[in-house]
């Protein structure tokens, strides 16, 4: 089993930024690929960002791309999600997901593990 705990989230005003972070254990880390969701009260879990296995491939929601950077730190087994310009239909619950050798899919059911989530709130 791997487990995924997400860290970072919190209450910001529009136009805010702030780092999620994943950390992972349990399993090899560097042979995931890490997918970032969230899901708003009412809506289904869409995908928000994705990087691959090997860390060199990215990928991005349109609603969010230009916003938002995912990054992967092997060492230290974790993934992170910069969000900048921050807005309020960016309030939603995070959560980050594993794919053994993926490419950072938008597809959620490619990925066999998921953190608990994190709570985002974007307020004007």
């Amino acid at each position: 089993q791997m487990q995924l705990v997400e860290s970072g989230g919190g209450s910001v005003q529009v136009g805010g930024s702030l780092r999620l972070s994943c950390a992972a254990s349990g399993h090899t880390f560097s042979t995931y690929a890490m997918g970032w969701f969230r899901q708003a009260p009412g809506k289904e879990r869409e995908f928000v960002a994705g990087i691959s296995w090997i860390g060199t491939t990215t990928d991005y929601a349109d609603s969010v791309k230009g916003r938002v950077t995912t990054t992967r730190d092997n060492a230290k087994n974790t993934v992170y999600l910069q969000m900048n310009s921050l807005k309020p239909e960016d309030t939603a619950v995070y959560y980050c997901a594993a794919d053994r050798y993926g490419l950072g899919s938008s597809d959620k059911y490619k990925y066999d593990y998921w953190g608990q989530g994190t709570q985002v709130t974007v307020s004007s």
